[in-house]
């Protein structure tokens, strides 16, 4: 082949389209994937796209069928001929090797598009003004190729083998109930329900403002990343990059924060800050605190940032009402309630495609006395759709009077979980603390609660008390806390 042509076998191509002539067996398999510019010579792109049709029309492809489709149209000429055609057919003495030729095409095929999508780039680069585009660009090119390659049929489980990858995966998960589990959050409970964070799942944590689910989902980065060592992508659209580190820092050392700024920190609460810090320096978590960021942005960087780490075990997105899409930044008019669906489908697509679990925090409507439902879901139901889990956080001492914190009506600092949606699993009400002076949620029992069993969700009318959260009541500030 000369050095200024494109990747070809002119032979391979002549030989696949034989045996689907004299082969019909083997027609389902190989025209339900081919494509026309999987051809180089413009005959046999011609001749493939007729086969297209005359399978399409449920008719058997021959050389009859074909000569006679491609002569209604007036395309005869241009695919070779009656001919031509007949050659095809004739010049394949088996059909047996199909697949080689087929695969010999699809190499090619491959080749050229990544040629083209070179060449795109390279005169993208000349001309682009800003270097975040440009490799925003040329991630597109390449990775619009590879999605062209992905051919998923359906699968039937007669052979079995499906099949028994699910028996083989259940006895694996009674030999070893941890065999099979997902990221976990360090909430015992939580980690029971889900069996840890899935990969490719899309998990959405609402509540209203003030009630901490950035702190809930730092948390699970947190433990993720200091205690089990993988490897977190933290997008905050809201907060700055110092603010999220400082979060980070008093949160694992369980110091105050209120101390810290204030100058008033002890010699122990430096030496756990100290070890806080060296060890936050060697984590793999990784921040991104632009204030504009689409899906298509996210996934561009997660994708670096894999390639570059050679894994990526969770992606934190704070939050989804603030984030942008390709819509908006486009311009003219469009209805928030879409983008907003948009978003959260290409929040769930790059969850499966990076092979991780994307946390996702989401507002909820305004709401004062009732709980919290699926339907508060701000801006958009496709969130609830989209989503693999759906978790509220309820915090009865947020906005409560200091007559009812006094009295033991409310216990300050007493949480409530609640799993509203499980795609693949139980729901359940999972009790919980917060450390407001280091901005951390804990278990209950690991301040000597007794410990229970998440309780499944029931209809409540009010936010719960003392004796729902089972913690002693007239507690109003939670003990301190050794460094771990």
């Amino acid at each position: 082949m000369p050095n200024n042509q494109m990747p070809h076998n002119l032979d391979a191509e002549a030989a696949l389209l034989g045996c689907i002539l004299i082969d019909e067996s083997i027609q389902s398999d190989v025209l339900e994937t081919l494509r026309e510019d999987d051809f180089y010579q413009e005959s046999h792109r011609e001749i493939v796209s007729a086969m297209k049709a005359v399978y399409g029309g449920r008719k058997p492809v021959d050389v009859v069928t074909l000569a006679d489709l491609l002569e209604r149209e007036g395309r005869l000429e241009r695919a070779g001929g009656i001919e031509y055609i007949t050659e095809l057919s004739q010049n394949v003495p088996s059909a047996a090797n199909y697949r080689q030729y087929l695969g010999i095409v699809r190499r090619d095929s491959v080749n050229r598009a990544l040629i083209r999508a070179a060449k795109n780039i390279a005169e993208n680069s000349a001309r682009s003004p800003e270097e975040t585009d440009a490799i925003g660009y040329a991630e597109k090119q390449v990775y619009d190729v590879s999605q062209k390659e992905d051919n998923s049929t359906l699968r039937g489980l007669s052979d079995g083998t499906a099949v028994q990858a699910v028996i083989d995966k259940l006895e694996a998960i009674e030999h070893d109930p941890n065999a099979f589990r997902g990221l976990e959050t360090g909430f015992k409970h939580l980690d029971r329900i889900t069996h840890g964070l899935q990969k490719g799942n899309l998990i959405i944590i609402a509540a209203r403002p003030g009630m901490g689910k950035t702190s809930l989902a730092m948390n699970i980065v947190e433990y993720a990343c200091l205690k089990r060592h993988n490897v977190a992508a933290v997008f905050s659209l809201e907060m700055p990059y110092t603010e999220i580190l400082q979060r980070l820092l008093f949160s694992y050392a369980e110091v105050s924060m209120e101390k810290g700024l204030s100058g008033k920190l002890e010699r122990k609460e430096w030496k756990n800050l100290t070890i806080a810090s060296d060890r936050l320096q060697k984590s793999k978590i990784f921040i991104d605190d632009s204030s504009v960021v689409t899906p298509a942005e996210i996934l561009s960087k997660c994708r670096r940032l894999k390639s570059a780490e050679g894994r990526l075990d969770v992606v934190m997105i704070d939050y989804i009402q603030l984030m942008g899409s390709e819509t908006s930044e486009r311009g003219g008019d469009f209805n928030r309630q879409q983008e907003v669906a948009s978003i959260t489908r290409a929040l769930k697509i790059m969850a499966k495609e990076l092979d991780v679990p994307v946390i996702a925090l989401s507002q909820l409507r305004r709401i004062q006395t009732k709980e919290a439902q699926l339907s508060d879901l701000r801006e958009s139901g496709a969130i609830e759709q989209d989503a693999d889990i759906v978790m509220f956080i309820n915090r009865p001492d947020v906005g409560a009077s200091p007559d009812d914190i006094a009295s033991g009506k409310i216990v300050k600092g007493a949480a409530e979980l609640v799993i509203a949606k499980h795609r693949n699993g139980a729901t359940g009400r999972i009790q919980l603390r917060f450390i407001g002076e280091s901005t951390k949620f804990i278990d209950v029992d690991s301040q000597g609660v007794s410990d229970e069993e998440p309780q499944p969700i029931k209809k409540k009318a009010d936010f719960m008390t003392a004796e729902d959260a089972d913690l002693p009541t007239g507690e109003t500030d939670p003990p301190d806390l050794p460094f771990d």
